[in-house]
């Protein structure tokens, strides 16, 4: 049995819970991410959907997307807490939105491509323009 990860927005009214059997993790550098997150990248961490299982604050989303893919936001504080992704197949955790230490750690930086010229990545990580390759 794996262990379970505690996760939840800045305001605290939609927490989550999420195994600990994170498929990939990275950085993404993508204007959007930037944009969504207000910083240089986001760190996320990629799981099957079922599971994650959100505890509270489920009328209180603000999503953008579809059901294929959208981002999840705190209605209340605006903080990104997931993002659903590869046709609703995974879900793309926000790493800073986790109470618990997961084991996974970010493997690569993506869309490095479209960084913000003002960060420098001062890490050892591999960088790809786009995704990783396949």
């Amino acid at each position: 049995m794996s262990t379970v990860l505690a996760g939840k927005c800045f305001c605290g009214y939609v927490h989550y819970e999420v195994a600990d059997e994170f498929v990939y993790a990275a950085n993404c550098h993508c204007s959007n991410c930037r944009r969504t997150t207000g910083s240089a990248f986001k760190p996320f961490a990629g799981i099957e959907r079922d599971k994650f299982r959100r505890i509270t604050g489920e009328g209180g989303l603000l999503i953008f997307g579809d059901e294929s893919g959208h981002d999840a936001h705190c209605g209340r504080c605006g903080s990104l807490l997931y993002s659903l992704v590869r046709d609703g197949a995974y879900v793309h955790v926000a790493m800073g939105t986790l109470v618990d230490d997961p084991t996974i750690r970010p493997s690569a930086h993506i869309f490095v491509g479209s960084k913000a010229k003002w960060f420098t990545i001062a890490d050892d990580l591999p960088q790809y323009d786009e995704h990783v390759p396949d």
